[in-house]
């Protein structure tokens, strides 16, 4: 058994954060990326898909980071989940991030199950402003 991260999006988003992701993982054969292309109708990027996923097997798990939930990519890429019958041993989660990339790298292999949790709290965590604060306020 194996467990598959698949980063979905609209464009190059998916495939520009997963070659953001090798350079803390390292190149790695579990993590798919696959962006619907600007024109490409959701048949051909379906296909594009099935082509992408046609290793993974019924006792594999997959997370799925999608950019968009509700999406044209992410649901096309569920419906080829389903159609392929692995949707039972997959966690599908949208507002996809460097951090949730990260995050389903690093953890993805203890389960789906499992990983999903940390994969939303990391998420969460670096969701937040960033605030420069002025030195000279110290010393007064």
């Amino acid at each position: 058994m194996s467990t598959y991260e698949i980063l979905v999006s609209h464009g190059g988003f998916a495939e520009g954060l997963g070659d953001t992701l090798k350079m803390f993982v390292g190149e790695r054969d579990d993590i798919l990326c696959i962006g619907l292309k600007n024109g490409e109708d959701v048949a051909s990027f379906g296909e594009r898909f099935k082509k992408l996923t046609q290793s993974i097997h019924e006792d594999d798990e997959i997370i799925v980071l999608g950019d968009l939930i509700g999406g044209s990519p992410l649901t096309t890429a569920v419906n080829c989940l389903v159609e392929k019958g692995l949707l039972e041993k997959t966690v599908v989660l949208g507002g996809m991030n460097l951090a949730m990339a990260l995050t389903t790298a690093l953890s993805k292999d203890n389960g789906v199950e499992n990983a999903k949790g940390n994969i939303l709290h990391e998420a969460g965590e670096a969701i937040r402003e960033f605030v420069v604060k002025d030195n000279e306020e110290d010393d007064i």
